[in-house]
């Protein structure tokens, strides 16, 4: 009988051991963060995107330029023009370009001069332009002496090769002496920054004796 007792008290014993030790268990394992499949968290900032290196809008004429004079064939007038740009003769002048800006100087006889009335009114609708946009019509001074300017936007020949359009603005100077009109046309594309040189070019305008 007393050996029978001694064995009882030693189950009760490992039973109880046992329950104590599969509480632990549980508690451990509920204070244990959960992960859930979830990716661990990295710290530190998102990597910055590249800077983009800045570049002049196209059209840009080239400080460093050097400007010579243009006389026609008959001598009436003379203006300078950047060196180096491709020349097209036409039946009044001539044409210079290079890439997507142009200059363009004609003569034509008139019986007045022109006003800032006519080149609003009567000129800008002889202008064979898409998309025309007319932003100003005034009379400028210049070296040559008093010319009537406008200024207007248009949309380019599409490009032969790419199809691409760009939307251009124009500088019109209209001169005139002694029976004669001179109509010196600069254009390039809106946002180049050709301020100095079409300065220089329309500037440069002088009626020859």
């Amino acid at each position: 009988m007393r050996v029978r007792s001694m064995l009882a008290a030693a189950a009760v014993v490992a039973i109880a051991a046992a329950g104590c030790g599969g509480g632990g268990a549980s508690s451990q394992k509920s204070s244990s963060p959960a992960t859930s499949g979830r990716p661990p968290a990295t710290g530190g900032s998102p990597t910055p995107a590249p800077i983009e290196t800045e570049s002049n809008p196209p059209g840009d004429i080239p400080d460093n330029t050097a400007f010579v004079p243009f006389r026609p064939s008959g001598g009436r007038y003379e203006v300078k023009v950047p060196e180096g740009w491709a020349r097209t003769g036409l039946p009044t002048g001539a044409s210079f370009t290079d890439k997507l800006n142009s200059v363009r100087v004609e003569v034509v006889t008139a019986s007045t001069a022109p006003t800032v009335r006519s080149a609003r009114d009567s000129e800008a609708p002889k202008i064979k332009a898409t998309k025309m946009t007319v932003l100003k019509a005034d009379s400028v001074q210049r070296k040559g002496g008093t010319a009537v300017r406008l200024v207007y936007r248009f949309d380019s020949a599409p490009d032969p090769v790419t199809g691409k359009v760009i939307r251009d603005e124009a500088e019109r100077y209209e001169f005139f002496k002694a029976g004669h009109e001179a109509v010196l046309t600069l254009s390039g594309p809106v946002g180049a920054d050709n301020v100095d040189p079409w300065r220089t070019v329309s500037d440069s305008f002088r009626w020859l004796p």
